[in-house]
């Protein structure tokens, strides 16, 4: 076991039912390979929720959540050669991987055939339960951390890490470009990730929302169309229409009417995680030689990639900066859709 010589301020979830609560954690020595974090934000994930709730299974309580870190390093280790102290860096939803298989040995790390370490929830190298972002500190591998570059603020940052790979790596890899015909279904933290990227990498893009409420940003991201899945004409009107669907939303939705959507060889790509599974009609596969996929993050150098594609192109989340005791009103906030578009803590309110 390593020596764990640093207590640092936190935010915990006690239990699935209890409000957050201020909290400490401890984070490990730095080690030769490791760099010492000082977090500055923190972005909230609607994944944070469903684990915090046990919703996506088990939880080590007391459990400190947060997988979207931005801040300035204040310690590497001796054999530490990525970064230096004063850099501005982040870390995502992982923290380690076995290396070794081949997934990790291309790249794919979030594919680790092993598991790869998640930045909380998971049972790290020295043999605890590793603590997420919403915290003043973090120990992390140097090769799971990341640069932000200079054009990106700070606290614009933090959703990138999560939202914006998220989003990234299936457009990257279904090649939305131009003449490529995007829907994005749901217009929230991902949703509104999706749209600008794909709109910067050319594609045309569409947002398929509930109602119109959010046409206007949608519109001023990048889309070039906007309809109301609540209207039952959308989905006739839009009848084989999609090279790629993003499916953004975590909740239940009519697979067969939105695999309608595609065109021929079209696919679908859920990057949303709804608790219930969704049944998928494969008759609805069959006529337009249709696929239904979903995608994780991206790996290490792909998510380095995203934040570079973002800096060089002007592309950041709408952000709301909340206060760390603002986090369980900001919870209730995402569960009702009444952000727009994703809350980030300012860790100074931590500390």
């Amino acid at each position: 076991m390593e020596g764990i010589i640093l207590t640092v301020n936190a935010i915990a979830a006690t239990s699935a039912t209890d409000p957050l609560v201020r909290a400490t954690v401890e984070r490990r020595d730095v080690g030769p390979r490791d760099v010492l974090i000082e977090i500055r934000y923190a972005g909230i994930c609607h994944s944070d929720i469903h684990t915090v709730r046990g919703e996506w299974g088990k939880v080590p309580y007391p459990l400190t959540v947060g997988h979207e870190i931005v801040g300035v390093v204040t310690e590497v280790g001796a054999e530490v050669t990525r970064h230096a102290v004063g850099d501005r860096v982040g870390v995502g939803c992982m923290v380690n991987s076995c290396r070794e298989c081949e997934n990790c040995k291309a790249g794919l790390e979030q594919y680790c055939t092993g598991g790869n370490v998640g930045t909380y929830a998971s049972v790290d190298r020295d043999g605890t339960v590793t603590q997420g972002g919403y915290s003043t500190h973090v120990v992390v591998d140097q090769d799971f951390v990341l640069r932000v570059p200079e054009a990106i603020r700070y606290e614009a940052a933090a959703p990138l890490l999560c939202a914006g790979i998220t989003t990234y790596s299936p457009l990257a890899h279904w090649n939305a470009g131009p003449g490529k015909k995007v829907a994005v279904v749901g217009m929230g933290g991902l949703g509104h990730m999706a749209v600008k990227i794909a709109a910067a990498m050319g594609a045309e893009v569409t947002v398929l929302s509930q109602t119109l409420g959010k046409k206007d940003d949608g519109l001023a991201f990048g889309a070039q169309h906007y309809y109301a899945t609540s209207d039952e004409s959308t989905f006739e009107t839009l009848k084989n229409s999609f090279d790629l669907i993003i499916n953004t939303v975590s909740a239940p939705i009519d697979m067969r009417a939105y695999l309608g959507l595609l065109r021929l060889d079209g696919t679908m790509v859920s990057v949303g995680a709804p608790p219930e599974p969704l049944p998928v009609p494969v008759f609805a596969l069959f006529g337009q030689r249709r696929s239904f996929a979903g995608s994780s993050i991206g790996g290490i150098a792909e998510t380095q990639e995203m934040l570079d594609f973002c800096a060089e192109h002007n592309v950041a989340p709408e952000v709301e900066v909340i206060s760390a005791d603002a986090v369980n009103e900001a919870y209730e906030r995402v569960l009702k859709s009444d952000v727009r578009y994703r809350f980030v803590i300012d860790v100074d309110t931590l500390r």
